[in-house]
C-alpha cells in the first residue's frame, strides 16, 4: 500500500459542539478523492468520535467500495479493564459498527506499562491470536505510548506481533517523554514493521512560528508545513504507513499531492528540519487525541483549552486570538479550566503522560 493512511480520528463534524456528530457526506467526498488517488488504508478505533468513527467508516467506505480495495485498522481498548467476555463484546461491536467480516489490523489500544500488565492478566494477546486463527484478523499488534524499555519487554515476550503503531514526528524524535527514535529502534531490533501516528503532532506542526515557516518556504515555497512532518516520518525505512487525521478536503488534497509519488527527504531537507525543531516549542505538548474528554465530569474541552493556551503563550497576535477564542467559544460550549475538580480520570487516559489537572490550573491563571 502507499505510505499515507487516512486516520479517522478528527473527521469533519455536522455540529462543532458534538464530537460524535460526524458529517458523513463530507467524509464520503474525502474518501472518494483519497481512493481515486490510489490510497487504500484507513485507521479507526472503538473510542474515536464516541464510537461513531467506525460507523462513518462503514458508511463512507465499506458500503461503497469492494472489500478487497482497502485495508483497515481497528483498536480494542483495555481502558475499562474488560474481562474475556468484555473483550468479546467489544470486538463484536467493532465488526458490526464497521460492517466488515474481518480486519486487516487490530491493535490493543494505547499500551503502556500498566495496560500491558492488565493485558497479560486477561491474555489479550492470546485472544487476538485466536481471532487471527479464525480469520477475523489478518495482522495483530498494538499502539504504544510508553518507554523504549517497556516496548522492548512487550516485543520480547510477544514475538507473535505482526506490526505496531508508534508516535513519530520530528519534535518527539529526540526530546520529551515520547522518545520516538529509541522506540523506533526497538521496533527495528525486533524486525517489527511500524505504522506511524501523530506525524504532525495533533496538527501542531501544520502551523509553525514565522521564523520556522520561513526556513521551509525559502527552500520550497509550495510545500506545506504538514508535508515536511509527514515526509519525515515516511522516510524511515521500517515505516510502512503514516497516518494523517484529516478533517477536510484541503488536508486530503495537500497530503495526497506529495505522497502520491512519495520521495524521501534528502540530506539538505533533514538539516532544515533540525533547524526548525530547535525553534518550535509547545507550552503543552497535547496532540488533541481527546481520550481525556469523554469521562470529564465538568465537561471541560481539555484539548481546545490547551490549544488556545499554546497560542496565548506564543505572544503577539496569537496571544490576543487565543484569549478571545477562550472567552467567546471554548467556555461557552464547555467548562472553564478553573472548574477542574482534580479527579484525575483524564490523566489515566492521556497518551502523552500529561498532568492535566495541574496544566488546567496554569491555563486558568493566564486565560481567566
Amino acid at each position: 500500500m502507499k505510505k499515507l493512511g487516512f486516520g479517522l480520528m478528527r473527521l469533519p463534524l455536522a455540529d462543532p459542539k458534538d464530537h460524535s456528530n460526524i458529517d458523513i457526506e463530507k467524509v464520503k467526498e474525502m474518501v472518494d478523492v483519497f481512493m481515486a488517488k490510489g490510497f487504500t488504508h484507513f485507521d479507526t478505533a472503538y473510542v474515536y468520535h464516541g464510537g461513531k468513527s467506525e460507523v462513518a467508516f462503514r458508511e463512507a467506505v465499506v458500503k461503497r467500495y469492494p472489500r478487497d480495495s482497502f485495508t483497515v485498522t481497528d483498536k480494542l481498548p483495555l481502558f475499562s479493564r474488560p474481562d474475556r467476555a468484555g473483550m468479546e463484546k467489544m470486538f463484536a461491536e467493532m465488526l458490526e459498527r464497521c460492517g466488515v467480516e474481518y480486519f486487516d489490523y487490530v491493535w490493543l489500544h494505547a499500551l503502556g506499562k500498566d495496560l500491558y500488565n492488565f493485558a497479560q492478566e486477561v491474555d489479550a494477546f492470546g485472544y487476538l491470536s485466536e481471532l487471527k486463527a479464525q480469520g477475523k484478523i489478518v495482522n495483530i499488534g498494538f499502539s504504544f505510548h510508553d518507554s523504549p524499555e517497556t516496548l522492548d519487554k512487550i516485543l520480547t515476550e510477544h514475538p507473535e506481533v505482526d506490526a505496531i503503531q508508534l508516535q513519530i514526528n520530528y519534535i518527539d524524535w529526540e526530546g520529551g517523554w515520547v522518545q520516538s527514535r529509541r522506540c523506533y529502534e526497538v521496533a527495528c531490533k525486533h524486525n517489527v514493521p511500524v505504522i506511524v501516528m501523530e506525524p504532525v503532532k495533533g496538527g501542531s506542526l501544520a502551523v509553525l512560528p514565522k521564523k520556522a515557516e520561513k526556513i521551509f518556504k525559502d527552500y520550497n515555497p509550495d510545500a506545506s508545513a504538514a508535508s515536511w512532518a509527514i515526509r519525515y516520518a515516511a522516510s524511515l525505512d521500517n515505516v510502512v504507513n503514516v497516518l494523517s487525521g484529516m478533517s477536510n478536503m484541503d488536508h486530503i488534497n495537500d497530503n495526497t499531492s506529495y505522497m502520491e509519488d512519495f520521495k524521501p527527504l534528502n540530506e539538505e531537507e533533514y538539516k532544515l528540519i533540525d533547524e526548525v525543531s530547535k525553534i518550535v516549542k509547545f507550552a503543552i505538548p497535547c496532540t488533541a487525541c481527546r481520550y481525556c474528554t469523554d469521562g470529564c465530569p465538568m465537561k471541560i474541552d481539555i484539548p481546545e483549552i490547551f490549544k488556545v493556551y499554546n497560542d496565548f503563550k506564543k505572544g503577539g497576535k496569537e496571544r490576543h486570538q487565543g484569549l478571545k477564542r477562550y472567552k467567546e467559544e471554548i467556555i461557552v460550549n464547555g467548562g472553564r479550566a478553573s472548574e477542574c475538580i482534580g479527579c484525575g480520570q483524564c490523566t489515566e487516559h492521556c497518551p502523552q503522560n500529561l498532568d492535566i489537572p495541574k496544566l488546567l490550573s496554569e491555563c486558568a491563571l493566564d486565560l481567566e
